[in-house]
């Protein structure tokens, strides 16, 4: 009986040692875990880290592409594994080369390389770049950038108002003003870019600019043209008003407009369509700009043309470049629905060429 009761304790004793040292197991363990070097965590925790921060670079920028020949961008561009082209302008030149091809919209995405086209193309030669002018959406800016890279002026703070669209004075030529074996050197090498905004809300912004602020006192606009578009689209003659946007709108829908522009001549610049200035199904442009999206476009595009280096585009006012919508819909709530659609079929190349959605007031 003795040795029975002594085996039983010996038995307890060695279930309670094993026990002490299970727990002085699992006491070590969580000691180590709390009190554990921060810094040596924090070192472990570092390749995480750059693993999450190479995941969100490969999502935005994108891995190089075999595109098409005709969807590259001639002139410099970005390659190989530096920096490379955004999605985003690549999309652009891809959805603008589809709607060239859609021959349902042939007649209003295609146009000949005449001396309009060019007359609307600013060289610079020391930096191969060619900037095909779309009045009303910054051009002004651009050009600036342009004569300082010619060398006209050393900074764009330094150039006068003045001085920017006087053609024979701000040193920008045009490519008009080249031989033919030349124009198409310079198409076939440079880098080529032009910026769009909304069509209409362009409209607008040339209407203004030209029939009610006209800030540069130009007063053929408002005592040449304002009263030929009156005498042929005004209902009602009695009206002795300014030219209103209700007649401009039914004057840039008219099937026949034509017949006036020749009257208008190169003024006309300033509300034709992008197709009529740029011909971007006929030239192979390098970058799409968006005035929408410029404060991203504009570093872009000098990056792109390998000038960044060398100038800035000026600061933009916070808020200008932004789609006013409601103020689009102002403009329009007069307008017929019969001239505003009418409107739009001569634009519609424009609003399918660069991604622009018809207007929702034409869709109720």
């Amino acid at each position: 009986w003795l040795t029975s009761d002594n085996m039983h304790h010996q038995w307890l004793l060695l279930a309670a040692c094993f026990w002490v040292i299970f727990m002085f197991m699992v006491a070590s363990k969580f000691i180590t875990l709390t009190f554990k070097d921060p810094d040596g965590y924090g070192a472990k925790q570092e390749p995480l880290i750059l693993t999450a921060v190479t995941k969100v670079e490969e999502v935005h920028v994108p891995e190089e592409k075999h595109w098409p020949e005709e969807f590259q961008p001639t002139g410099k561009t970005f390659s190989g594994n530096l920096i490379r082209q955004p999605l985003v302008h690549m999309e652009r030149l891809e959805l603008l080369r589809n709607v060239c091809r859609d021959t349902a919209l042939r007649d209003l995405s295609h146009t000949a390389v005449s001396k309009f086209v060019l007359d609307r193309i600013f060289v610079c030669d020391k930096h191969k770049i060619l900037f095909c002018q779309t009045p009303k959406v910054g051009n002004t800016q651009w050009k600036k950038v342009l004569i300082v890279l010619n060398g006209a002026f050393s900074s764009i703070e330094e150039i006068p108002e003045n001085i920017v669209h006087d053609h024979e004075k701000n040193g920008l030529p045009r490519l008009s003003s080249f031989s033919d074996s030349e124009i198409k050197k310079r198409l076939n090498l440079y880098f080529k870019f032009f910026i769009v905004r909304d069509p209409f809300e362009r409209l607008i912004s040339a209407f203004k600019d030209k029939f009610v602020h006209n800030p540069r006192f130009e007063p053929w606009y408002r005592h040449e043209i304002a009263p030929g578009i009156i005498r042929k689209y005004r209902k009602n003659r009695t009206e002795t008003k300014g030219l209103q946007f209700e007649d401009f709108v039914r004057y840039l829908g008219d099937p026949n407009h034509r017949w006036l522009d020749v009257q208008f001549g190169d003024h006309i610049i300033h509300w034709v369509t992008y197709v009529e200035l740029c011909a971007p199904c006929e030239i192979t442009y390098s970058v799409i700009g968006h005035h929408e999206t410029l404060e991203d476009d504009a570093p872009y595009i000098l990056k792109a043309a390998g000038i960044d280096h060398l100038v800035s585009y000026p600061t933009i006012p916070p808020g200008i470049t932004v789609y006013n919508r409601t103020k689009v819909e102002r403009y329009f709530s007069g307008i017929s629905k019969r001239d505003i659609r009418r409107l739009y079929a001569r634009f519609e190349g424009d609003f399918k060429l660069f991604g622009y959605r018809e207007p929702d007031f034409l869709l109720n």
